[in-house]
Formats: structure tokens, C-alpha cells, sequence
């Protein structure tokens, strides 16, 4: 008699419920982050995406909900869509009646790793228990990776301290749920309350806490957006919230709006917040930045800027494409491997990369430079070739820039260099300075185009009103080439947009076309820029405080308002 064959049991998935925090990507674990680098399927909604999805793998599915934010509708639900992440397929519209749970359990029988992402933590989220549930039941294996909880890390971020010495009590209350007798409760204590709510129901929440026994004079904060560069905050009382709400001319909360967060108590250093105020008080908070540079030479300058509270807005001005005759760069790469050359010299980011890819097709490695001394002008250059596994022989001493690699580039010597060549890849519309003074310093330089760089295609037209209107705080141009290819495809920044130049020559390129350079670096590097920026915010902001002012951003001062010069 031959052995019965058994059915395969099914293959079993994982599912991680994972906290992403109120708001801010920056608050996610690192147990969170290797966790989204794992996972095939994200299930999520789509404000919790936005955070999470720049440390999920390329290719992760993702699956979230378009959910109807109407009293009526159930967090959760909704019409799930599964798409890439890369955006490169799209699949049909998962059916409707297909909630959070029942998305996860049909990706973890199907052998996924599943990432559950929930707003704040897992361990406050009541839809989140009741899939952990369904895990339990179904003998899913899960875990669970806290988060930042949003009623703890908004107050943190608004600068409202929720326990003293004293060891103040602290209740935790949701006031789209919170019973009558909830309300009572917290009413009747001394202590700290964090209330989650909306924006149309703060007064509604303050109402309910002084009908419970809290004094009208109570001292209240409320944020809303918290962790974010769209973070604002209120400080007023219980009695005088709403009034206080109404003059700021504060709009309801936007559907599927994470909640608002309203700390109240004597003790919750609502009085302090004006010396607490860490993350609003930052040189560029909420200031919207153009960054008119290609995406990839954008990323860095767009981190630093959001480490100021600025929210930078990446508008590519050039595109950078290939050479139209390829023959010149292959022959002087085949010249680099037999020896040709006694110095390769990269001026930029581009060129690295041109270069790179170059060897990447003829199958070479960073080991093809042995024996070749290697100079870069620039931070990000030198980052980029020890990226590729080189270290620059040479960086300029002194300025960053053609001129500064001269002054530091010895001469030929017959004696000790046995080649007197250079391998020089860079663009189509560089400068001629260095290759004349490597020929005046007894140099034979092959000049070789590796990469052409044309103007970039015009930004949205909402972009460009934008930029005509006065919609940006700010704008940095880190070359000539950004402002006049700016100037092209968008049209001239609005006068009160503050002007950054990252030298003088852009500066004198932003003055021939119209525009007013308010900040200048104090040497030629896009970070030095940044920061030059950021002390003209911070200067900025002590100065409105120092006069007695509101503290505002350059795009809220009235049209015609006559602008100071200052330049660093």
C-alpha cells in the first residue's frame, strides 16, 4: 500500500504592527526602520505612508485605504488600492468590503513579511488590538514595534512639559470617544490633561472640561500638525479658546487630519512655552525653500534645510544627459586603466558620476584608479568618490573651485612625474580656467565632456505662480546657471522672497536679472549657504522679537512692503 501524500500546509507570513510616530519621519525606530526594509506588503493609511514609505524596499506593495472620513465610516476602511512603491504597476482596487484586518491576514497566509502602520503606537490604536486579535486567533505569528505615542511626542515637539518636580498627574483623554463619565473624572482632578481632538471640537472639549469642575482661567495649549513644519500652536484658557481660535481665523480640521492635541492644567508650563518653544523656535520654521538643483544634487541641501524647520521645495532647473558622441569618454577611460594618465581631476558631483557609470559598463571598479592621483573641488565631490571607494589625493585648501585647485596643484616635474597627462571629465559648458592653468603648469590635459547639462523642462504652473507670487520664503541659487535657467522656465522670484546666492558671481548673475540678494556664503558650499541662510532667519527672528513683533515669514509681509537689504 503506498504512502498517502499530504497537502502542503499553507505557507505562513509575519506580520509587524509598527508605531510611525505623530508625525515627523524622523521619530521612527530603528527597529521600525529595519522592519519597512523587509517588508513585501505596507498596509497603511495614506498620512501614515508619507512617513514611512521612504524606508520601505523598492518594489514593497503597498496597501492603503482611501478612507471616507465621514462620522459614519469606521477607521480602516474604505476602498484599499495596492500599488508599488516605484509607480511602476498599478492593480485593480481591492473590493470594498475588504477591511484593514482581513488585508493583513490574506498577505500573511500568502507567506508575506507584512508591515500593519498605524499612527503613533500600536498600543493606543484600538483598530490595531483588534487585528492583533485576528492574528492571535488565526495562529498568525505578529509582532509589535512601538512608536513615538501622538499624545506625548506633539507636546514634546510644542515645548509643554506634561509632568513637574512635583510629579504632576497626567490623563490621557480622546474627546471623539470620551464618555460623560470619562469627562467627569478628569474634571475633578488637579492634574495634566492631553486631550485628542479637532480643531472644530476644541472648544466643544474645553466646554465639557469646565462643565466637569475645571476653572474657566485654566491654562491650555493647543497644536495642531504636531511634529511637522506645519506645526502651530495656541496658548490661551480653558474659557478663552475658542475666542482665541476664532481671532487667528483658524480653519476646521481637513478631513482624515491626524488629531488635534490640547495639553490643559496649571502645572503643564503652558506659562514657559515661550522659553520651551524648541521646535517652532527653529531660524527657519515653516519657511518654504526653492531649491533649484538637479534631484540628486538636491537631497543633502533639502536635509539640512528641514534639520532648520525650513520645508524645502526641489525644482530641477538643469538636466543632465549624456554626451552627444560618446567616443571621447570611452577613449579616455580605456587611457585611465593602460596608464595614460598621471591625474584625474573632478569638479563636481556629475562628473563622479558620469565617470562611475562609465566603469560600471565596462564592468570596472574603483581599483582601476591604482596608481592615479585623483583630485576634487568640493565636500559633496570628495563624498561621492569615496562613495565609489576612492579618496581624493588633492582637495583645494582654500576656495572650492577651479581657481582653488590651481593654487594647489604643483607643477609638472619631469623627475618625479613619469606621465604628464591629465584626465580632466566634465561638462559641456565648463570653464576654461582650469585647463589653462594645468597647461601653464607644464600639463598636457585631455578635456573631455562626460556629461552635457541642458535646461530642465518648466516646474508645474502652480510651482510657477508660486514663484511669480510670492509663495516662497525663500529661494537658494548655488550657480549662475540656477538663476538665469530659473528665471527661464518659472519666471522672477516675487520681492519678497529673500534671495541666496552661494557666491559672488551668482549674486551678480541674480542682480542682472532683477533680483535683490539678501544672503551670500561666506565660501562657496552649498551647506555654508544653508547655514548663512539659517542666520538670516534666526537674526530675522530676534529682531520681530526684540521690537515686539509677531514672528512671521517673509511670504506673509503685505505685497509692497519695502524689503531691507542684508547680505552675510
Amino acid at each position: 500500500m503506498s504512502p498517502t501524500t499530504l497537502p502542503a500546509p499553507p505557507e505562513q507570513g509575519h506580520v509587524t504592527f509598527l508605531g510611525a510616530g505623530p508625525g515627523d519621519p524622523g521619530l521612527l525606530t530603528l527597529r521600525a526602520v529595519e522592519a519597512l526594509a523587509n517588508a513585501d506588503v505596507l498596509v497603511a493609511e495614506h498620512d501614515v505612508l508619507d512617513v514611512v514609505r521612504t524606508h520601505a524596499r523598492q518594489g514593497v506593495a503597498e496597501v492603503h485605504t482611501d478612507t471616507d472620513t465621514s462620522a459614519s465610516s469606521t477607521p480602516g476602511t474604505g476602498t484599499p488600492q495596492l500599488t508599488v512603491v516605484d509607480g511602476a504597476s498599478t492593480t485593480a482596487a481591492v473590493p470594498a468590503n475588504r477591511d484593514a484586518a482581513h488585508l493583513v491576514m490574506e498577505a500573511a497566509r500568502g507567506g508575506k513579511r507584512v508591515v500593519r502602520a498605524v499612527s503613533g503606537d500600536p498600543g493606543l490604536d484600538a483598530y490595531a488590538a483588534e487585528e492583533m486579535l485576528a492574528c492571535a486567533s488565526a495562529g498568525v505569528p505578529f509582532e509589535v514595534v512601538p512608536g513615538v505615542a501622538t499624545a506625548v511626542g506633539v507636546p514634546a515637539y510644542a515645548g509643554v512639559p506634561l509632568r513637574d518636580s512635583q510629579g504632576t498627574d497626567v490623563r490621557f483623554v480622546d474627546a471623539r470617544t470620551a464618555s460623560d463619565r470619562c469627562w467627569t473624572e478628569v474634571g475633578a482632578s488637579d492634574g495634566t490633561v492631553v486631550v485628542s481632538t479637532t480643531l472644530d471640537s476644541v472648544a466643544a472639549a474645553a466646554g465639557e472640561l469646565v462643565s466637569a469642575g475645571r476653572k474657566p482661567d485654566t491654562p491650555l495649549t493647543v497644536t495642531v500638525a504636531g511634529t511637522t513644519t506645519r506645526q502651530r500652536t495656541w496658548t490661551a484658557t480653558l474659557g478663552t479658546i475658542a475666542q482665541t481660535l476664532k481671532q487667528a481665523k483658524v480653519l476646521p480640521s481637513p478631513e482624515g487630519a491626524r488629531p488635534v492635541i490640547a495639553v490643559v492644567g496649571e502645572r503643564s508650563a503652558a506659562a514657559q512655552r515661550d522659553r520651551l518653544a524648541w521646535f517652532e523656535s527653529k531660524p527657519l520654521f515653516g519657511w518654504k525653500v526653492l531649491v533649484p538643483r538637479t534631484k540628486e544634487q538636491a537631497a543633502s541641501l533639502s536635509d539640512q534645510l528641514r534639520s532648520y524647520g525650513a520645508v524645502p521645495h526641489e525644482v530641477p532647473t538643469i538636466a543632465v544627459e549624456p554626451p552627444r558622441t560618446p567616443q571621447q569618454m570611452e577613449r579616455a577611460v580605456k587611457g585611465l586603466v593602460t596608464g595614460r594618465y598621471e591625474w584625474i581631476a573632478f569638479t563636481s558631483v556629475n562628473a563622479v558620476k558620469a565617470v562611475r557609470e562609465k566603469f560600471e559598463e565596462y564592468g570596472l571598479d574603483a581599483r582601476a584608479f591604482a596608481g592615479i592621483k585623483v583630485a576634487a573641488v568640493g565636500e559633496q565631490t570628495a563624498k561621492a568618490l569615496i562613495a565609489f571607494g576612492v579618496k581624493p589625493d588633492l582637495v583645494p585648501s582654500g576656495e572650492q573651485s577651479a581657481a582653488g585647485l590651481l593654487e594647489d596643484w604643483p607643477p609638472y616635474d619631469p623627475v618625479f612625474d613619469p606621465i604628464d597627462r591629465v584626465f580632466l571629465p566634465r561638462a559641456d559648458i565648463a570653464t576654461e580656467t582650469l585647463v589653462a592653468g594645468l597647461i601653464e603648469l607644464g600639463w598636457e590635459v585631455d578635456d573631455v565632456t562626460a556629461y552635457r547639462t541642458v535646461r530642465a523642462s518648466p516646474p508645474p504652473a502652480e510651482t510657477r505662480e508660486a514663484i511669480k507670487g510670492g509663495g516662497f520664503d525663500a529661494v537658494l541659487f548655488t550657480s549662475s546657471s540656477t538663476v538665469r535657467n530659473l528665471v527661464g522656465i518659472a519666471g522672477k522670484p516675487h520681492n519678497v522672497t529673500v534671495i541666496a546666492c552661494i557666491g559672488p558671481a551668482t549674486a551678480k548673475t541674480a542682480e542682472e536679472h532683477g533680483l535683490r540678494v539678501d544672503v551670500m556664503a561666506p565660501e562657496p558650499s552649498v551647506h555654508k549657504l544653508a547655514e548663512a541662510l539659517a542666520d538670516f532667519g534666526a537674526r530675522r527672528r530676534l529682531a520681530a522679537l526684540e521690537a515686539g513683533d509677531p514672528v512671521t515669514r517673509p511670504s506673509e509681509r503685505r505685497p509692497g512692503a519695502r524689503r531691507r537689504r542684508s547680505t552675510t
